[in-house]
């Protein structure tokens, strides 16, 4: 991992209330540059899933490159796109239930945005039906969180044949191939592809057409455009990398090579320094996510700094017996171990160029709707407060 504490310093850094997200748009403006090059420079083979960038400013320099095809998972991520610009969007999440009607209402609100969204079972068809939603068949790699077995044809190619003239393609995200080497990652991926082109020749040979086929999350994003059963295909295929547009530690060390570089990263102040080996800083889980595990991330320019364990707003920092450590006070840059859910940590971004806070963005595809939303409920606080007028409490 290649990260030169220069390259992140905020000239104005004092004044920065902390925790705080920093986005710089020239790292970002690299990143993007990259993977299209891995894509072959073809805008249309990438599908970024936008559960990383959750910025519109940010989704707009995709869009500003040509890339107009994205995955989403949450309704606020597909209104988000929509609101941009996207030209198409996946909802690469099972919809169901009053999710599924809030797609709906996007899509209606949205004529011009194309919205699909994923099925593996028939029951799922109902909701879309004589819609205009597009239908992505959803095939368990060996993931094992969602989707139709890859071993169970049969099944796959009746779904494909009862979505009808809805059906756009399949999706296969192989995202659990995260760890090993390049060369066995790579291998592993292919093979399962050559799985997939076994499922694509039996849909199109029971009369459906596959339009596109998506494969490939971030671990494996340069393994998919290089399969060569996937080269002049019947079909469209693209890879779904995201968190390639930010990177954090863990992507950084699986594409390793590339020259991608961190451009989300968190800033934090020293607060404490309760033992001789030890510091803490404001960047607890409530702000760098832990579910990666722990370290949760990589302190910029300190790499004989360890961070330990997370609390709800704590971070401490170990170091070696005789490393000096910094005063409190002092301010950290912090790459996320995992930086999708950090993102998500933030109502607010500061936008970083050149050493200088030039603007300040909304995260707005942080969380989600509201659950009621267009339901007419009001605030519980007006209820109480209504309540409270009409009828006094007891003992008054």
């Amino acid at each position: 991992m290649d990260a030169r504490l220069e390259s992140y310093l905020v000239k104005d850094a004092a004044r920065i209330v902390t925790p705080a997200l920093l986005i710089y748009p020239k790292i970002v403006e690299q990143n993007i540059r990259i993977t299209l090059g891995m894509v072959g420079n073809d805008p249309q083979r990438w599908r970024p899933h936008i559960k990383t960038a959750k910025l519109g400013a940010v989704i707009r320099q995709m869009l500003g490159h040509g890339i107009q095809n994205f995955k989403c998972a949450t309704t606020l991520e597909l209104l988000t796109a929509c609101q941009v610009g996207a030209t198409d969007v996946l909802v690469a999440f099972a919809m169901t239930g009053a999710n599924a009607r809030r797609v709906l209402d996007l899509a209606k609100q949205f004529p011009h945005t194309r919205i699909s969204v994923l099925v593996e079972a028939s029951e799922q068809l109902a909701a879309w039906r004589g819609t205009n939603i597009g239908i992505f068949v959803d095939v368990n790699p060996g993931m094992n969180r969602t989707g139709m077995s890859n071993d169970r044809i049969p099944e796959i190619v009746k779904i494909c044949k009862e979505s009808g003239a809805a059906l756009r393609g399949l999706h296969w995200y192989d995202g659990h191939i995260s760890s090993g080497e390049p060369d066995e990652r790579k291998a592993t991926a292919h093979k399962g592809y050559d799985r997939l082109m076994e499922i694509v020749k039996a849909v199109e040979g029971a009369g459906c057409k596959v339009g596109e086929v998506i494969t490939s999350g971030t671990p494996v994003a340069p393994y998919g455009y290089t399969y060569s059963g996937f080269t002049n295909a019947s079909f469209v295929h693209r890879i779904s990398p995201g968190t390639v547009v930010y990177n954090d530690t863990t992507s950084l060390r699986q594409l390793a090579g590339f020259g991608y570089q961190a451009a989300a990263v968190v800033l934090t102040t020293v607060i404490s320094h309760p033992l001789a080996n030890k510091i803490t800083c404001d960047a607890g889980h409530k702000s760098v996510s832990a579910d990666a595990g722990v370290p949760t991330c990589a302190v910029i320019g300190h790499p004989e700094l360890v961070p330990q364990k997370p609390s709800e707003e704590h971070l401490p920092i170990e170091a070696a017996d005789g490393v000096a450590l910094s005063a409190i006070g002092e301010n950290f840059y912090l790459i996320p171990r995992h930086v999708c859910p950090s993102v998500n940590n933030f109502d607010e971004a500061l936008m970083i160029v050149d050493g200088q806070v030039i603007g300040v963005e909304r995260v707005h595809a942080r969380g989600h709707e509201n659950p009621l939303l267009g339901g007419g409920a009001v605030r519980f606080w007006e209820t109480v407060a209504q309540s409270a007028t009409a009828q006094p409490l007891a003992g008054q």
